[in-house]
């Protein structure tokens, strides 16, 4: 089992450790387009490894996308990071480039490769990743859900005072401030979270999560890495192990929904083909208006990128 890391920035190499230290694939290939960037990244995480019980073998490469050759998952992280003061959207036109030029590079030698977009804005990231590989829609999944699910599960544990551990829940549409809340479907093992706070409480956590990126960018003056990278391993563990996992992934919608030839993010079954399935939930009238919203912000940045 290979896997290649486009972008050996802080999100690829924490993605990195955190896959390595598993033991589940045979080689990681870290690929940056920064002169022995990847190659000194890949061997301060080699010599980590050494002290564990995992026998992964890293391989760090400037710019030499052959090495990549045969991957059965490429992850993209490169691109431009938040500054203070910027949106996700602010990096639209810059990363679509790169994207384009990682996805095109990567398919020629990984053509049975799945695909996990983590670039910003994410849903546009994956979808011009999708038009660009021309390859089927399940094989390019955007990592948005998973990471925006756990940012909401801690700041919920943390007003309940319980473990994060028991909390269900999913977060649907765009990844940023369009997300959507799923109030009714959060429980804590198995208890409705109407049990535990209302949903006018619920929509302050809500908003805590929103920001939850922005604080960290505020705080540190660039992106968060650590969550973003464990948010891909849980990815790449069910696709490798056949989990079928239900996360909430950016993927393209034909319909469900009722949307059409857009990246959001919705529940999906994750397992060897990449998406098996995605779930359609039943959406109330509010749900689904905030769900066409998001999907609206979405498609008009597409919309931008694709006529630049």
């Amino acid at each position: 089992m290979k896997i290649t890391i486009v972008g050996s920035g802080n999100v690829g190499s924490s993605c990195a450790s955190f896959l390595a230290q598993k033991n589940i694939v045979d080689q990681i290939v870290l690929l940056d387009i920064r002169k022995n960037f990847s190659e000194g990244k890949s061997l301060d995480i080699s010599q980590m490894i050494s002290l564990t019980d995992s026998s992964t073998e890293l391989i760090g490469v400037t710019n030499d996308y052959s090495q990549s050759k045969n991957s059965d998952i490429v992850v993209i992280t490169c691109g431009v990071t938040r500054k203070p003061g910027m949106s996700r959207d602010d990096l639209v036109n810059t990363n679509a480039n790169i994207i384009r030029e990682a996805t095109k590079k990567s398919i020629f030698f990984s053509p049975n490769a799945k695909f996990i977009i983590v670039s910003n804005p994410l849903d546009v990231m994956a979808y011009v990743s999708y038009i660009t590989a021309k390859i089927d829609s399940s094989r390019i999944i955007g990592m948005a859900g998973v990471l925006d699910t756990t940012r909401y599960k801690y700041f919920l544990s943390k007003k309940l005072g319980l473990s994060y551990h028991d909390i269900q829940s999913l977060l649907l549409g765009g990844h940023g401030d369009t997300m959507v809340p799923l109030y009714r479907y959060t429980s804590i093992s198995g208890i409705p979270i109407k049990e535990f706070l209302s949903e006018e409480e619920n929509n302050i956590i809500i908003e805590k999560t929103k920001k939850g990126g922005e604080q960290i960018v505020n705080l540190l003056g660039t992106s968060a890495w650590m969550a973003p990278g464990a948010s891909i391993v849980k990815m790449i563990e069910s696709i490798i192990k056949n989990q079928k996992r239900i996360f909430p992934c950016s993927v393209l919608l034909k319909g469900e929904y009722g949307i059409k030839d857009t990246y959001l993010g919705v529940p999906v079954i994750l397992g060897k083909c990449g998406i098996e399935r995605i779930i359609e939930l039943k959406l109330n009238n509010n749900e689904m208006n905030l769900l066409k919203k998001s999907s609206n912000h979405v498609k008009n940045m597409i919309n931008k990128v694709i006529n630049h």
